[in-house]
């Protein structure tokens, strides 16, 4: 029978001694992230003890609807994220709904095909494989997705004359910003590359290593490392391809004119 090791607070803050060490040397190298480090872990802690608390409630609760309402306010954080790590974003409603909107359709789609054909618990949208499955989905679609909308503003923004140029010699929208949205693709999926690349050789990842560490067979945590995995990846190129495309489309019109007025100034 599997068993785990249960870890006391006072392990978890033997382990923080660690991350103290690092704000010394941030001082005596005088790095300045000392305050950056305590206010992130600081933020770290509150919120997981404040998600374990309302997920054991949740998952008490087993409701779709508490489950849906749970997705929903992490996909909501997690657009927030997108359209926060961009240097140049979109004005109004599409610096959120272009990212966020490709994150959420890749991030739903690919989770409940896994929940329904490959996971399949009783129910199916039961939140205790739900919600961390949606997580873990959503946030590697989210850091893929930010990066290439960065690439895709910063590129078009910096490349506008050689746009414009293609333009007035008839090039469509599409064919003269493919380059530039190429290299928004290749950025946005260069997370989930180089993760893959170097699962089991130079890592293992952390829920195989939290399911070997609670007492499960090493086969069965690689099994569900590689479906993770997989899902990951397709849903990050999934999420990143409607992201660029979509940028490509808000940043010009049915006209086929660049509309950089359609990007806010840089911070």
């Amino acid at each position: 029978m599997s068993q785990y090791i249960a870890l006391s607070y006072w392990d978890v803050v033997l382990a923080a001694v660690f991350l103290a060490i690092n704000g010394g040397l941030s001082l005596w190298l005088d790095l300045r992230l000392e305050k950056q480090l305590l206010i992130a872990s600081v933020r770290m802690v509150v919120q997981l003890l404040l998600i374990g608390i309302i997920l054991k409630w949740v998952f008490a609760a087993t409701s779709p609807t508490i489950t849906a309402a749970m997705a929903a306010i992490m996909a909501v954080f997690a657009a927030r994220e997108i359209w926060a790590r961009q240097e140049r974003r979109l004005t109004g409603v599409w610096g959120y709904g272009v990212g966020g909107g490709a994150m959420v359709f890749a991030g739903v789609l690919v989770t409940v095909l896994a929940l329904t054909t490959q996971v399949q618990p009783d129910p199916w949208w039961s939140p205790r494989y739900a919600l961390p499955l949606f997580g873990m989905i959503l946030g590697n679609t989210m850091t893929g997705i930010s990066l290439g909308l960065d690439t895709l503003n910063a590129t078009v923004h910096r490349e506008r004359v050689a746009i414009e140029a293609q333009l007035c010699l008839g090039a469509t929208k599409w064919q003269s910003m493919a380059p530039f949205a190429r290299r928004a693709l290749r950025s946005g999926f260069m997370p989930i590359i180089n993760a893959m690349a170097a699962t089991g050789v130079v890592s293992l990842p952390g829920m195989m290593t939290g399911q070997i560490l609670s007492g499960v067979d090493p086969e069965e945590a690689v099994k569900y490392q590689l479906l993770v995995m997989f899902l990951i990846g397709g849903a990050t190129g999934l999420g990143v391809l409607l992201a660029v495309g979509g940028g490509v489309w808000r940043l010009s019109d049915e006209r086929h004119r660049l509309r950089l007025d359609r990007l806010q100034q840089t911070r």
